[in-house]
C-alpha cells in the first residue's frame, strides 16, 4: 500500500481553513483530519476529540516532555499541538492526513517530514478576511485585533509554502486542493500578491486606519 501524505493547511484567521478541510474530508475518502491539541478553552459548539483535544496547559507540557507531539507551537497565549500516534497510523494506511496548523508549527513540520506539502489558504483581500472574523462573532474586538495583528507578521513566512490557494468559493477551494495533493499542479502560486496586498490591508487595519 502507498503511503499517505502529509498536509499541512495554514492561512489567515477568518480564511475559512476548517471549512475547507471537512469539506475535503467529506467528499473524498482518502483524506483523514487530524485533530490538533490545544490549551486554548473551547468555543461553544466545539467538542473534546472533535475539533480539537483540549487540554490543561499543564497537561498539555507534560504531553511534550513526554514526546507526544509531532510540533507544538504557541499562539495568541496558548499551546496548539500535533500528536504524533494518529498521524503515523493514518500514513501508514495510504490516507493523506490533513494538519490544519499556524506557520510556526508548519515549518517544523517541513523540517521533519520534507515531503510534507504545505498549503496556504486565503481570502482575496483584507476585507474579506476582517468581515469573516467579525462575522463569526465568537471574539471581541480587542482579540479580533491581536489575530490580526498576528496574522500580518505570519504573512512575512508566506513565501515557505509550497502553495497558495484563494477561498472565494468553498467548492472550487476544495477541488483545487485535492488536485494539488494528487497531481503536484497548481497555477496559483501568482497569489503571493494577494498576500501582500493583504498583509498591508492588516496593518491598516491594526493601526486603526480602518
Amino acid at each position: 500500500m502507498e503511503k499517505g501524505k502529509l498536509v499541512v493547511v495554514s492561512g489567515f484567521s477568518g480564511a475559512g481553513k476548517g471549512t475547507t478541510m471537512k469539506a475535503l474530508v467529506a467528499k473524498y475518502n482518502d483524506y483523514a483530519l487530524s485533530v490538533s491539541a490545544t490549551s486554548r478553552k473551547p468555543r461553544p459548539g466545539e467538542e473534546d476529540g472533535r475539533e480539537y483535544f483540549f487540554k490543561t496547559k499543564e497537561e498539555f507540557e507534560a504531553m511534550i516532555q513526554a514526546g507526544e507531539l509531532v510540533e507544538y507551537a504557541q499562539y495568541v497565549g496558548n499551546y496548539y499541538g500535533t500528536p504524533k500516534a494518529y498521524v503515523e497510523e493514518q500514513l501508514a494506511m495510504g490516507r493523506n492526513v490533513l494538519l490544519e496548523i499556524e506557520i510556526q508549527g508548519a515549518l517544523k513540520i517541513k523540517g521533519k517530514f520534507p515531503d510534507a506539502v504545505l498549503i496556504f489558504i486565503t481570502t482575496k483581500d483584507a476585507a474579506t478576511l476582517i468581515q469573516r472574523l467579525t462575522d463569526r462573532g465568537t471574539e471581541d474586538a480587542a482579540t479580533i485585533r491581536k489575530r490580526m495583528a498576528r496574522a500580518a507578521e505570519e504573512a512575512e513566512g508566506v513565501e515557505a509554502y509550497d502553495y497558495i490557494v484563494v477561498n472565494d468559493v468553498l467548492d472550487d477551494c476544495v477541488e483545487t486542493i485535492d488536485k494539488i495533493i494528487k497531481t503536484g499542479h497548481n497555477n496559483s502560486y501568482g497569489n503571493i500578491s494577494i498576500i501582500e496586498n493583504i498583509k498591508e490591508g492588516l496593518k491598516s487595519f491594526t493601526e486603526g486606519e480602518l
